[in-house]
């Protein structure tokens, strides 16, 4: 081994920053720690072309406390993050998210209300007629029901985010290193070393796949475990139009299709064409535009029957095919190795929670501040997902 870290994080982004920051801001932590990623620019990492959500309209419990801790963790991340005395400005445009249900879906929206609301969540349920008062430039045509994130809801800057994690996790001691790690070396239910694309090999004591979307699963096969975390690719289009509310929100259509402002803009996105599959390619899909995303967003916001396409982008998520949630624990067959994967979209929004969640596991043995065991791998093991009810 050329040289040897207490904890070893492979994937620097949001998810492996958040770690490495917590760790090292543990006062019962006093190990070393190092995040090797394999692009410092993270160009095309999940952080960098995330839409930067966060919300906790959820199903789940889990889910929806994850939310409230990533809320306060954003909230607070001026003095929480401040380095030298200067903090990162991470502003939360707090508009919310907008679930529109058909009669089909308002049951569901009526009982996923309800354990928001029991988790202290701040939302609010709409009549069709409270809705259209409220956005008045919707088309409220085979809407049955509302929801309404009053506070806590909206979204940020996901690049500032892992910027800020990372400038503070260097100033309390964590390292950064530019390279892949590509497997590990073991001893028996422990590792004891990364093996890194460039052919050298770091000792740890504690290993984190953290690897995103490009790598955690792959990742995972090179240590023996295999995990149904596979990389979707999502397109975003940005688009001009007249503006019509000054608090606009993240509104998600009965059909999929979600539209929110960004500065002067809006920007859309929707379920991809059929089929949808593991890739690693990054073309846009430009037809999606034109042939599902614009015509249901033209039914449900007349207004907007008339923009001018800006630009497109296309990203990835590591989509959890077992239940389209969040992977986070101790990896199966190790009693020392870590994953954080799957997260299906909601990566960057978790990211404060989870990543202080696996420094307790690395640092007391447990979950001290919220019990994350939901998301571990024993669910998938036992065949017991955690689904997430959806509205239609």
């Amino acid at each position: 081994m050329s040289d040897s870290y207490d904890v070893v994080i492979a994937g620097g982004a949001a998810m492996g920053a958040s770690t490495a920051y917590h760790l090292a801001a543990d006062p019962a932590f006093r190990g070393r720690v190092l995040v090797i990623e394999k692009d410092f620019s993270y160009a095309r990492a999940a952080t960098s072309l995330s839409l930067s959500s966060i919300r906790q309209q959820f199903s789940s419990p889990v889910n929806i406390r994850v939310g409230l801790a990533g809320v306060a963790f954003l909230k607070a991340a001026k003095v929480t993050l401040a380095v030298d005395g200067e903090g990162p400005d991470l502003p939360i445009t707090e508009s919310g998210y907008l679930y529109l249900a058909s009669d089909a879906g308002a049951d569901t929206l009526r009982a996923n209300h309800a354990i928001q609301i029991a988790e202290g969540a701040d939302i609010a349920l709409l009549t069709p007629d409270e809705t259209k008062a409220r956005f008045p430039f919707l088309d409220m045509s085979g809407i049955a029901l509302a929801s309404l994130g009053l506070s806590g809801e909206g979204w940020f800057d996901s690049y500032s985010l892992l910027q800020a994690f990372r400038r503070k996790a260097q100033s309390l001691g964590a390292v950064w290193r530019q390279d892949e790690v590509v497997g590990v070396e073991r001893d028996g239910l422990r590792v004891t070393g990364a093996r890194l694309a460039s052919g050298e090999r770091i000792g740890c004591g504690v290993f984190v796949n953290a690897a995103g979307a490009s790598g955690a699963a792959r990742l995972a096969r090179a240590c023996g475990v295999a995990i149904p975390v596979e990389s979707r690719k999502r397109c975003v289009f940005v688009f001009e139009a007249r503006r019509l509310s000054e608090k606009f929100p993240l509104i998600i259509d009965p059909s999929g299709v979600y539209v929110r402002p960004e500065g002067r803009h809006y920007v859309i996105g929707g379920p991809p064409p059929e089929p949808d599959l593991d890739t690693d390619d990054f073309e846009v899909v430009w037809e999606q535009f034109e042939e599902t995303l614009w015509p249901a967003l033209a039914a449900r916001i007349p207004a907007f029957e008339e923009l001018k396409l800006i630009r497109a982008w296309a990203g990835h998520y590591d989509l959890n095919t077992f239940d389209h949630n969040a992977i986070v624990g101790l990896m199966p067959g190790y009693d020392n190795a870590y994953l954080a994967a799957g997260f299906s979209g909601h990566g960057v929004q978790q990211s404060p929670a989870v990543g202080l969640g696996l420094s307790e596991l690395i640092a007391h043995g447990r979950y001290l501040t919220l019990d994350l065991s939901d998301f571990a791998y024993a669910r998938i093991a036992a065949g017991r997902p955690l689904l997430e009810r959806n509205v239609i």
